[in-house]
């Protein structure tokens, strides 16, 4: 069961509006001119069993990534037989590039695909070695274990990874018993006598949650007793791994959230009862507290150089959305959002997805339960404005086991995940308004759903995994020229 509230805020509720409709082809294909994503919504190719299931929990498509102009994904089997694959975006060159054989591991055996230049790096579990680094070029014979970093069956835990100067950076951590833990930084350029570590950042540190990308500087969190809570930075080599500032004197490992603001990077962490909001370019001089809160904020985006947060009143039950400006200077209201069931208990509101998409904001919005599934689930749009920022459909996703995926295209528009009859998920979109709000296409027409998700971009389409006539999830894309 998916966690619903992955992080818990409170209050909000949603005066939604039901999404305009527009008229359907035979095809279940909206005619809507407006749309930045024209073209019907087709099945790449049949690439798991058919008769697999429905189950959030796959077996699915996976991972989706471009290399060089190819698409690349991998399909994760029950049985721990797992598939890279490789296509040219057609169903005859949607072609296998390694099939490994059932074992015994974890699901997914194959994750975190990672394109550099012409190389696929990615992770790979199997009983003799556990989870290691391994790298494709796109051929079966190319495709093999770059290096086995812990020995034997452990398998190796990278926490991030980068393409720095041609190579994979990445941070690797072990041994997490108390007080002996380690934090390291390598990198590969995909052969065993390539992949070397460049940086012992000690063993008494342990690594935060999140990373950052600024310029060609790949951003990390330290904390250790000694030294408490401090940003580094690495561009790849021993000389370009550097502390950048400390943060706090304490030992503070959670970090909420991270962002871009262009050129710049955003995080959020909490300090106590505090949440501390920053702004990094890299540099210590340039790495500024903006504001600090007697609450939980979360981040919803930036536009232009405005950043926006969103917390909750545990008192009215409501969530407040509020506007930082880059250059300092305090912080100053955008909108109250509404909650018709405010005074009713557990009905707090709390962020599910969010997404910034050309100058406008995008996030949903679950009202919770005493239960784990929501009572309501809405979408909402904002420009950082009051007057602009504004429900567009409550027909999200009300399911504990699977919420509304949020994907932004670019140009302002979104595609997401909502319903028509209160039953069957499918793929909608919008362009931030009512009348440009309603469903794109019905993969799996009738009651059932094909709860879309793990939409990514590789070129002028968007790919996600959805149930279809098989009854399994399978790829499909939809035609997206970027704007």
């Amino acid at each position: 069961m998916q966690a619903r509230h992955w992080y818990f805020l409170l209050g909000l509720g949603l005066a939604g509006q039901a999404a305009a409709m527009a008229p359907r082809t035979d095809e279940g294909i909206r005619e809507a001119p407006l749309h930045a994503c024209p073209g019907k919504a087709s099945r790449l190719k049949v690439v798991i069993p058919p008769g697999s299931g429905a189950s959030s929990n796959g077996p699915f498509p996976e991972s989706f990534v471009d290399m060089l102009g190819t698409l690349y994904f991998a399909t994760n089997l029950s049985d721990g037989g797992a598939t890279l694959w490789r296509s040219n975006g057609t169903e005859a060159g949607t072609v296998p590039v390694k099939t490994f054989p059932a074992a015994p591991v974890g699901v997914p055996a194959l994750r975190t695909l990672f394109p550099v230049g012409n190389q696929l790096f990615f992770q790979f579990d199997e009983p003799g070695t556990g989870e290691e680094l391994w790298v494709s070029d796109g051929t079966e014979a190319g495709t093999h274990l770059v290096k086995d970093l812990t020995p034997g069956p452990d398998g190796t835990h990278l926490a991030a990874v980068a393409a720095q100067r041609g190579q994979l950076t990445f941070l690797r951590q072990w041994g997490f018993a108390p007080g002996n833990p380690q934090v390291e930084l390598w990198r590969s350029d995909g052969t065993d006598a390539g992949t070397v570590r460049f940086a012992n950042l000690g063993t008494t540190s342990m690594l935060g949650n999140v990373t950052l990308r600024v310029g060609d500087n790949l951003l990390f969190f330290l904390a250790s007793p000694e030294q408490g809570t401090a940003l580094w930075r690495t561009d790849g080599t021993a000389s370009g791994t550097q502390l950048v500032k400390k943060l706090d004197a304490q030992v503070v490992y959670f970090f909420s959230n991270t962002g871009q603001a262009g050129a710049v990077g955003l995080f959020l962490f909490n300090d106590g009862a505090n949440t501390e909001v920053w702004k990094t370019d890299g540099t210590a001089a340039g790495t500024v507290r903006l504001e600090t809160f007697g609450k939980t904020v979360f981040l919803l985006g930036a536009l232009n150089d405005t950043v926006y947060v969103a917390s909750v009143d545990s008192e009215t039950m409501l969530m407040r959305i509020q506007s930082l400006s880059l250059a300092g200077g305090g912080k100053a209201s955008v909108k109250t959002l509404p909650n018709p069931y405010a005074g009713q208990e557990a009905a707090y509101p709390y962020l599910q997805q969010m997404a910034v998409s050309g100058d406008r904001l995008y996030f949903s919005v679950a009202i919770a339960t005493l239960g784990p599934a929501p009572r309501e689930v809405t979408l909402w749009v904002s420009d950082g404005t009051a007057e602009g920022t504004r429900a567009l459909s409550n027909a999200l996703s009300l399911g504990d086991e699977y919420s509304s995926p949020l994907f932004p295209t670019g140009a302002g528009d979104a595609l997401f995940v909502a319903t028509t009859s209160g039953a069957d998920l499918e793929p909608w979109f919008t362009r931030g308004s009512v009348a440009t709000t309603g469903p794109l296409v019905d993969i799996r027409p009738g009651p059932a759903s094909s709860r879309a998700d793990g939409f990514a971009r590789v070129g002028d389409r968007i790919y996600f995994h959805a149930v279809d006539d098989t009854g399994s999830h399978q790829p499909w894309f939809i035609p997206c020229p970027r704007m």
